[in-house]
């Protein structure tokens, strides 16, 4: 096992070095606007010197655990565990998955922030002059570090508080990937910086710009609390591996690699999953007759050297060990069984990537060369051909054999005579266990402290003593290879295929991942699933003092561990992450376990809506307006808005990060047609009233408001980054009170002296758009589109990525506007020494207050790279002006009124989250409940609150409803009031189209609705706007080549309004009609059966007294059958009815069949959609949805229904720095650099996130491309092999990125000539592809490029052209008749017809090919010139074939003619044109290139150790040019050749 090394020395180099901006990490750098400070100036990282090391770099030896096992490390117990449940959700900082990735786009993966990972908030970066962001690479040296150890075993809690406080602040960094980097050379990354988010720039950095106090961006003059740079000593700990053999009872002695820091318990997780040791569990290690100390590090025992020899001791049971030990056995005997995956268990998720390659992936290095060409089976099934309209749901989850379990025993259970009675306990009964062989042998057996026997027991009558044979054995598998020999034969295999899958098919994910199928299966007996059910589950064990965790006091300390450094920070992500994966766990389980009814209420006389639960230190709420409370924002919808709105703002206030200012740990459940809301309790707060606990913001929506200097000062913090301005209201009694967030935002202080902010709903401004204000008018283009429109509730807010684009935007025409301005200055100063009239300059009225329209909208926005660079230029000119002229201080003064920046002197917009805030309407007694997601929290006596005591003729003469303002702030109100209405106008005039030709453009390619909502949301486009995209594409000149995003569109509309309806028809369901009543919902929504009738519950079975009314009853107990009556004509008819409602769209259908004939889609499709959203699960079988005899589903087939979970995604900060770092690398061009880069990215993520997680995969993702590109085949395959069984297994099986990860992995396999593996590959991904969306995208035609050409490769070339001639088809309609990629499918399709011999269809094709060059390229070009070469050589083999066919005519049989030849393409060249459709381009360098290149490396080298030299007598640190940064240098070489390394680029 590898672990990340990481030191001290480094991680304070890497951490300052990371908080630098190179230039090209994408266009967001900022320039200071008025005399910035010179570069000499500009601080560099100061690089210290561990003691002994040359440079202190960043490099990562190895050091391995020796394993039989291959997940030797990837499982370790030690507290922090990473087993946990939930779905995965995008993370608010606009986490951003590539719809569909070509291997191509490099520059479009940096573009667009794909890999998983959030975007550089734009807005609010620190203007850093991008000369003076340089820092020297250091050399290699040999860098060690301590590490936190991760846990992936599911079934632990993991760490509660005491503990984690034991042992975490001895740790430092954490555990690398299961297995160990092969063949990494201890470089040090030439490090180039990484852009500041929100801001936050190094103290030092700001003193040295303080000098000459340029207007900062968003008022960047405060310095972060928190964030001071890291100036502690440097310590190097020595790290060397070394061995120690290891002797335990019964097997040869083994040795095994540990590391000095690897505690003992390290050692006891290998031993307990190696093969030949896994049976044990119950030992201690032995140095020289004196044990061990678990939770010691190996370097601090005495003796322990190179060689020393530790003797397995196996130790007395207790009962807790003989029920670990009993739960270990269990979970050897399952480990090859899915049934966990399929119920959504344990974090068990799965993968079929093994059943496609037959395992062949790990051997590819030995394979040889000459079975290129063997006979493979290319014939794939019938319903993946091109053309076919079967879309079968049983091969989307193939039979593993695997997964026949071989079974080893029939029956492993407690037995009835538990537990041991007082006299057996006095002979070390412990407990007793109920077995049935394999040989139908029925046993009782005794675990007593010795260990496990036999014992006379039968299943009536008791006697504990020892049966024949009499063997007692410390482990229970060894007494069962006694008794059982098919036990002894079968537990052996299983073992050595357990040991032999992949790691990654084994660790638990971070968050439960539920699959929406799953085969019939058989339920089986099982100890462990029995026994968890009745205790730990339902909550009795974590109702036990000591029991529990404080989750509160868990969320909280994590957030308090130091973050001056790196180790530092990984420690602390590391611990946020865990506990955030373990309270999504727990939150989870605790809201189902409340919506069926199994936790009692706090408030039970309550009606059942009201009621409020407490579980496991967890608060649980129900989204129901409780009394009223959002009456006048929409009632129960408002209420079922609110906890997402609320979910929103506590991820944002996290991603912030202020020290001293605390969020409630926050989880969303949506379960049997109920929300859930799952918050961590905040101490103190059930003692309390909350007039007491309510120290700032208002309890009831701004009538009574109140402040508190300690939390302005906190959330003047987060104002910065998240564009929030503070500002005064007025309360009851007409005082102002100052505030730095909405009313609803209430700050409690809780027993435990922390400041905790909750009820975060509207932390981001309202959309006007869906909010109609009287007598406030909008701008023309909302006016135009039908805004504002009534929409069902009114917290509507706007979304955090849009406010971060309008920023962005304004911020550029800022720059535009000054730059000009300045620019006109100048040009008249040269013509008359008079000075500029304030007149003469563009007044602000005449500015474009209104952003323009959507063609300018979109390239102001910074997506066209053009447009940047002129904006850089201005820049520069306003940089240039010395900042004492008058007149530029005008010109900015005028240029900030006119974007509406707050500041005179410099450009910070900012926006009043009270401004339009709804009112709150007071009932008849004046009594308003707290404005929380809370609810009432204090003690039930005391829940009506009398907020005010005025009589009922008061109540009616109350102010106007909403938030007032002093009359002092009206000018700013009204500024505040135009911003917000031009945020609504830039999300239609600029966001929505910007998409619309972004899809167009093919730049992004959601495939599902859920990869189009994500694209949606990256842009800050809210789903309740998606009528409106779907009508700007049907009015697109380019609609065809927006057919797949419509379909998309149309079914994403259609199922999310089924969705809203199945959510209340749900809630009418009592538990024992769920199954019937789901399987109707989809009969009426998905079958062509016109009358399908609900099956109710048969009669016999109703109790007759069942109407009396029970107290805690669970909210779904109605008794409703109303359910039952559902038509699919009404379905149907609501379903339309809802979009028009909710998405302002007309569907055309009344029926599902209209809809698929209508718009293109398929049943399939929609019945996976509904089911993700909804958390059915249904059984695997084809389903006849077009029977009009039948209906489609019964309640057989529905298997389960799952949560649907949303919660915040702790982020891995210094990780995403370095991989940002690296793709800025490799886009340069330096592939060897960036490689190491994104080694250390996953490094890092490894210790941040555990093994498993999405940004891990893209990680992968990117490494295995670049290793593809510098020709390390099997690198590329080893990884993209992971990347593919992590998307899996943390996405899906059938998500979008697992069909890109499949043909990725396809490609690299035929790369090592592993053909036939790539065609199941790739038949794998189209198959998914179909199921997902069907056959009509822009990404099928590259999937059947890929196919048509590897089965050219063989010679299958009619089944070849079907492939191909679909893709061309597919191409013309996507890009154009025209498009360069058009003309590649010609030329394609025209090889395989050479193949055929039937040049005709050959050179017709290759003559369009042509034509498209010659128009779109010219003559001269190189493609035109090809072509023109094999049209010669098609009509020269055409020719020869003619006269051929002509001297047959002529002699008959008797013709002298030489043989036809037909030449199977060579690999080398199909996998060239399999390189140049999926976009890598190798340029091919001559010899005197090479040289030429080596020349110039060794004279920059020496140009560099010339300047350190020089610079070391006067600065610590020597500063090197960045090489891309020498534009004389670049441009003498190829633009590929910048890494030396290698002779290949990505196009």
């Amino acid at each position: 096992m590898a672990w990340a090394q990481v030191c001290a020395s480094c991680c304070w180099q890497l951490a300052e070095a990371v908080l630098r901006t190179p230039p090209g990490v994408g266009g967001e750098e900022r320039t200071p606007l008025l005399g910035p400070a010179p570069a000499s100036q500009s601080p560099g990282p100061l690089i210290q010197r561990g003691p002994g090391t040359p440079n202190a770099g960043f490099s990562c030896p190895s050091s391995s655990f020796s394993s039989s096992d291959p997940l030797s490390g990837g499982i370790r117990k030690l507290g922090l565990s990473t087993g946990s449940s939930s779905t995965w959700s995008p993370g608010a900082t606009g986490a951003s998955w590539p719809t569909t990735v070509l291997l191509a786009d490099l520059e479009q993966d940096a573009r667009q922030g794909e890999c998983a990972l959030p975007r550089a908030v734009p807005a609010g970066l620190v203007p850093v002059k991008p000369e003076a962001s340089r820092s020297s690479s250091p050399g290699p040296t040999s860098c060690m570090g301590a590490r936190v150890v991760a846990e992936a075993r599911p079934g632990d809690t993991g760490f509660a508080g005491p503990e984690l406080e034991s042992w975490l602040p001895r740790c430092h960094g954490g555990p690398e990937t299961p297995e160990p980097r092969r063949g990494q050379p201890p470089t040090a990354p030439e490090l180039p910086s990484v852009m500041l988010l929100n801001g936050d720039c190094p103290e030092s950095l700001k003193r040295e710009e303080g000098a000459t106090e340029p207007p900062r961006e968003n008022g960047l003059d405060e310095a972060e609390a928190g964030e001071e740079t890291t100036g502690q000593e440097v310590i190097v700990i020595q790290d060397t591996g070394f061995s120690v053999k290891i002797l335990a009872p019964g097997i040869e002695p083994f040795s095994l690699q540990v590391s000095p820091q690897e505690m003992v318990q390290e050692i006891h997780q290998v031993l307990m999953d190696r093969e030949d040791t896994c049976h044990r569990t119950c030992f201690s290690l032995h140095l020289d007759g004196n044990m061990l100390d678990h939770f010691s590090e190996l370097r601090s025992v005495e003796g322990l050297q190179e060689g020393s020899v530790l003797r397995v001791v196996e130790e007395p049971y207790t009962v807790r060990e003989a029920r670990i030990h009993v739960r270990h056995v269990r979970d050897l005997l399952k480990s090859l069984d899915p049934s966990d995956a399929f119920n959504g268990v344990d974090c068990n998720s799965l993968s079929f990537l093994s059943v496609f390659t037959d395992g062949d992936l790990g051997d590819s290095g030995k394979r040889k060369k000459g079975l290129e060409m063997d006979p493979i089976d290319c014939t794939p099934p019938e319903y993946i051909l091109p053309g076919s309209r079967e879309r079968p749901l049983c091969p989307l989850q193939p039979q593993n054999r695997d997964w026949k379990p071989l079974q080893c025993l029939k029956v492993l259970t407690m037995s009835g005579w538990n537990p041991p009675p007082g006299n057996r306990k006095m002979h070390g009964d412990l407990m007793y266990l109920f077995v049935i062989t394999a040989e139908d042998r029925q046993v009782s057996i005794t675990a007593s402290t010795r260990g496990f026997y036999l014992n006379q027991s039968t299943a009536y009558h008791f006697n504990p003593k020892p049966a024949s044979p009499r063997f007692l054995s410390h482990s229970l598998v060894e007494l069962l290879n006694q008794i059982s020999p098919t036990f002894k034969k079968n537990f052996a295999v299983l073992q050595k295929k357990r040991v032999q899958r992949h790691p990654f098919e084994r660790i638990a994910t971070p968050f439960q991942v539920y699959s929406w199928t799953a085969p019939q299966a058989e339920h089986a007996m099982d100890c462990v699933r029995a026994e968890d059910a009745y205790t730990s589950r339902l909550g009795y064990e974590e109702h036990i003092p000591g029991q529990t965790r404080d989750w509160n006091e868990e969320l909280q300390t994590t957030r308090e561990l130091p973050r001056k450094n790196l180790p530092e920070r990984l420690l602390r992500e590391r611990a946020i992450f865990k506990v955030h994966s373990d309270f999504t766990a727990a939150a989870t389980r605790g809201a189902m376990a409340v919506i069926d009814g199994n936790v009692m209420a706090i408030n039970p006389s309550e009606e059942t809506k009201m009621q409020m639960f407490i579980w496991n230190n967890i608060f649980f709420s129900l989204g129901f307006d409780v009394r009223d409370h959002y009456k006048d924002f929409g009632g129960d919808v408002a209420a079922y808005v609110a906890p997402t709105n609320d979910l929103n703002g506590v991820r944002t206030y996290n991603a912030v990060d202020v020290e001293g200012l605390y969020t409630l740990g926050t989880v969303v459940v949506d379960y049997r047609g109920y929300r859930v809301t799952a918050q961590s309790i905040i101490p103190g707060i059930l003692e309390r009233d909350q007039e007491q606990s309510v120290i700032y913001g208002s309890i009831d929506f701004g009538k009574t408001v109140v402040s508190h200097p300690r939390y302005l000062e906190l959330l003047e913090r987060t104002s910065r980054p998240l564009k929030i301005l503070r500002h005064r209201v007025l309360n009851d009694r007409d005082e102002e009170v100052e505030l730095c967030s909405s009313v609803e935002c209430k700050g409690i202080i809780g027993n435990d002296g922390r400041h905790y902010i909750l009820d975060l709903l509207r932390t981001f401004p309202p959309d006007l758009n869906f909010l109609p204000v009287p007598g406030e008018g909008l701008p023309e283009e909302c006016t135009r589109a039908g805004f504002p429109r009534a929409h069902r509730h009114k917290l509507c807010c706007l979304r955090q990525e849009l406010v971060d684009a309008f920023v962005e935007h304004r911020y550029l025409l800022f720059m535009k506007l000054a730059a000009l301005q300045l620019m006109q200055q100048k040009a008249s100063k040269l013509e008359s020494p008079t000075s500029l009239e304030n007149g003469s300059l563009p007044s602000p009225e005449s500015k474009p207050k209104d952003p323009p329209g959507p063609e300018a909208g979109s390239e102001e926005e910074g997506s066209s790279a053009s447009g940047l660079a002129k904006v850089k230029e201005l820049a520069e000119t306003i940089a240039s002006d010395d900042g004492t002229d008058p007149r530029s201080r005008e010109v900015i003064r005028n240029a900030c009124k006119a974007v509406g920046s707050i500041s005179s002197t410099a450009f910070d917009v900012r926006f009043n989250p009270d401004i339009f805030s709804p009112g709150k309407r007071w009932d008849r007694a004046g009594t308003v409940l707290w404005g929380s997601s809370w609810g009432p929290v204090h003690p039930p006596e005391r829940w009506h609150l009398p907020l005010l005591p005025f009589c009922l003729a008061q109540a009616s003469a109350l102010p106007p409803a909403g938030v007032r303002f002093p009359e002092s702030c009206q000018e700013e109100v009204r500024d505040q009031k135009q911003l917000l209405k031009d945020a609504a106008a830039f999300l239609l005039s600029c966001q929505i189209p910007g998409l619309v030709k972004d899809c167009a453009d093919h730049a992004v390619l959601p495939m599902d609705g859920a990869t189009l909502a994500e694209v949606m949301r990256q842009r800050g486009i809210n789903m309740r706007y998606l009528g409106k995209v779907l009508d700007l594409v049907l009015r697109s000149p380019a609609r065809d080549q927006l057919d797949h995003i419509y379909k998309i569109g149309i079914g994403e509309l259609i199922t999310r309004s089924a969705k809203h309806i199945f959510k209340t028809y749900l809630q009418g369901v009592e538990l024992s009609g769920l199954s019937a009543a789901i399987s109707h919902f989809l009969n009426c929504f998905l079958s062509s059966y016109p009358n399908p009738v609900a099956h109710l519950p048969a009669d016999e079975l109703v109790s007759k007294k069942r109407n009396r009314r029970r107290r805690n009853r669970p909210p779904g107990a109605a008794d409703n059958t109303a359910w039952a009556v559902m038509t699919p004509q009404e379905l149907w008819k609501n379903i339309c009815q809802e979009a028009k409602n909710y998405f302002d769209f007309s569907l055309e259908c009344e029926t599902v069949d209209q809809a698929v004939e209508t718009y293109g889609l398929q049943k399939i499709t929609l019945l996976r959609e509904i089911s993700l959203k909804t958390g059915i699960q249904i059984l695997l079988k084809e389903y006849s949805f077009d029977s009009r005899h039948k209906p489609a589903f019964t309640e057989e087939d529905v298997l389960n229904i799952f949560p649907v979970v949303k919660h915040v995604n702790p982020k891995a900060s210094d990780a995403f720095h370095f991989f940002q770092s690296g793709q800025a690398k490799v886009q340069q061009g330096f592939l060897k650099e960036g490689c190491e880069l994104i080694n250390e990215a996953l490094n890092l993520f490894n210790n941040v996130y555990g093994a498993m997680h999405v940004e891990i995969c893209a990680c992968l993702r990117l490494l295995a491309r670049l290793h593809y590109i510098m020709g390390d085949y099997a690198e590329a395959l080893s990884n993209q092999q992971k990347a593919v069984l992590m998307s899996e297994r943390v996405m899906g099986i059938e998500h979008p990125n697992t069909i890109q990860e499949y043909m990725h992995l396809a490609l690299y396999c035929f790369a090592s000539s592993q053909l036939s593996t790539a065609l199941n590959l790739l038949y794998r991904a189209r198959y998914l592809t179909l199921l997902v969306f069907g056959e009509d995208h822009p990404e099928m035609a590259l999937l059947d490029n890929n196919i048509g050409l590897v089965l050219h490769g063989v010679m299958e070339c009619d089944l070849s052209l079907r492939f191909l001639e679909n893709a061309l088809a597919v191409s013309t309609k996507y890009h154009g008749p025209k498009s360069l990629k058009v003309a590649l499918s010609h030329h394609l399709v025209a090889r395989v017809y050479e193949s055929k011999a039937e040049f005709r269809s050959a050179l017709q094709h290759e003559k369009e090919g042509y034509t498209i060059y010659k128009t779109q390229l010219g003559e001269d070009h190189e493609k035109t010139k090809e072509s023109s070469e094999y049209l010669k050589c098609l009509t020269q083999q055409a020719v020869a074939l003619q006269r051929t066919m002509n001297e047959i005519y002529r002699n008959g049989s008797s013709a002298n003619i030489p043989p036809l030849k037909f030449t199977a393409p060579s690999m080398a060249s199909v996998l060239e044109q399999l390189n140049v459709i999926n976009g890598i381009l190798f340029i091919p360098l001559s010899q005197k290139d090479l040289e030429n290149l080596k020349a110039e490396v060794a004279r920059r080298h020496q140009l560099q150790e010339a300047s350190k030299n020089r610079d070391k007598a006067e600065e610590p640190m020597a500063t090197e040019p960045e090489p891309a940064g020498a534009p004389e240098d670049v441009a003498s070489q190829p633009q590929a050749a910048k890494d030396p390394s290698s002779s290949s680029f990505q196009g």
